[in-house]
């Protein structure tokens, strides 16, 4: 037999495709090796990385998200936990919680209000009526007061302005930081401030010392002013929290809240069509790409979840939808809750427009593309019957809520 090294192409192939489900079985496994000063150097990128927080590294080879041949567990790493017994003061962070959740406006909020705690200073997170949000501890919470009544629910500005006075009478926070965001946040944090006769820090998106940076001139120049005790910031104030875990301890009001008939009367949402919907504003985009394959069902699909309808490039190259429905950096960048992606692999273009989404959901054959690893959840599984099934659950759904209303 031959001493020569022979070459697999077929190895060499699958190691440069990262899109081969073979990939990370081809990779060569280095976790430290020798500095050209001598110094041991560790693979920080390499999967199960722990860095010098506690924190496990992402695995972007694919090898946890069906990609590879073997599956690596993943190890459960505890966040250190930040108490504050006794808080030298308060930053009350009212968040808007669309839908009953935490956006990533809402934690870019909660990661200015944690600069501006300190060691010292406590979080308090004022949240109106029910919600589903479980991740307050690791958001940036340390305390959590929750105002319950149906007179909150809805559209309520009077109600809720009345209950932020009386959470300020009692615990006289140093900043109130509210989302300047068109989801409400805007317009409390304006008409609270108009309450306690205060001038408030608008579209403030840095905080330098005692100086707060907001956007003017129709977001073309910055204004720098004095440190403000009513702040409303826009996306992308700070970096949201990620290393380390609070208590998001209950408090209550220690007298219950006065009652007052609101002179302002909430009729309901009004309907609007999702297709009306610019693409830039939609909260919920159920978007299709070259797996799909029975396009009448697609819109079926999208007319019963009530959602907003988009599109991959390919799909629209290809004359399925209209050059306005593309989403990706080629298209338009999305900020939806949640995204639908259907037959789409996930090209780089593609990731980097739905990249501020919250929660993507993947339908697709391919269990190692890209989309199906961003996916928060996925289907795998033809989009035709995956589609239908949908479709039918939606129906069983609203049919059982109609005999219920009655």
């Amino acid at each position: 037999m031959s001493d020569i090294i022979r070459r697999d192409p077929r190895a060499e192939w699958i190691a440069r495709n990262r899109l081969h489900p073979l990939h990370a079985a081809m990779q060569p496994v280095q976790h430290s090796w020798m500095g050209p000063n001598g110094v041991i150097r560790k693979n920080v990128h390499g999967m199960g990385f722990i860095g010098p927080n506690g924190i496990k590294r992402i695995d972007r080879s694919g090898a946890q998200q069906g990609g590879a041949a073997k599956r690596t567990a993943a190890v459960e790493v505890q966040l250190p936990l930040h108490q504050v017994p006794t808080p030298a003061f308060y930053i009350n962070v009212v968040p808007d919680m669309v839908g009953g959740r935490l956006s990533s406006h809402d934690r870019d909020l909660l990661g200015l209000a944690r600069q501006l705690a300190g060691n010292d200073g406590a979080v308090l997170a004022v949240v109106f009526g029910d919600h589903k949000e479980t991740a307050f501890a690791t958001a940036g919470v340390d305390r959590l007061l929750v105002l319950e009544g149906r007179e909150f629910d809805g559209y309520s500005p009077e109600q809720r302005v009345q209950g932020l006075r009386a959470v300020d009478n009692q615990f006289n926070p140093r900043h109130w930081l509210l989302p300047d965001s068109r989801s409400g946040g805007g317009e409390l944090g304006r008409r609270f401030a108009a309450s306690l006769k205060e001038r408030p820090a608008t579209r403030v998106w840095q905080i330098k010392g005692n100086e707060c940076i907001g956007r003017a001139g129709a977001g073309q120049e910055d204004l720098a002013r004095p440190l403000a005790r009513l702040i409303l910031a826009g996306v992308e104030c700070a970096e949201p929290v990620s290393e380390s875990r609070h208590e998001a301890l209950p408090v209550e009001l220690p007298t219950a809240l006065a009652r007052s008939l609101p002179r302002i009367e909430d009729l309901g949402a009004v309907a609007v069509d999702p297709a009306a919907i610019p693409m830039a504003e939609a909260e919920f985009i159920f978007s299709g790409g070259n797996g799909v394959k029975d396009w009448a069902l697609f819109h079926q699909a999208a007319a019963a979840l009530g959602a907003t309808e988009g599109a991959s490039r390919v799909a629209v190259d290809d004359g399925f939808m209209a050059r306005d429905r593309q989403v990706g950096a080629s298209g338009t960048w999305v900020t939806a809750r949640v995204y639908v992606a259907v037959g789409i692999s996930g090209a780089i273009q593609h990731l980097q427009g739905i990249g501020a989404c919250d929660k993507v959901v993947a339908i697709n054959l391919d269990p190692g593309c890209d989309m199906i690893k961003r996916a928060d959840l996925s289907v795998i599984g033809e989009s035709a019957a995956i589609l239908q099934a949908l479709i039918d659950a939606v129906e069983v759904y609203r049919n059982g809520a109609k005999r219920d209303a009655a």
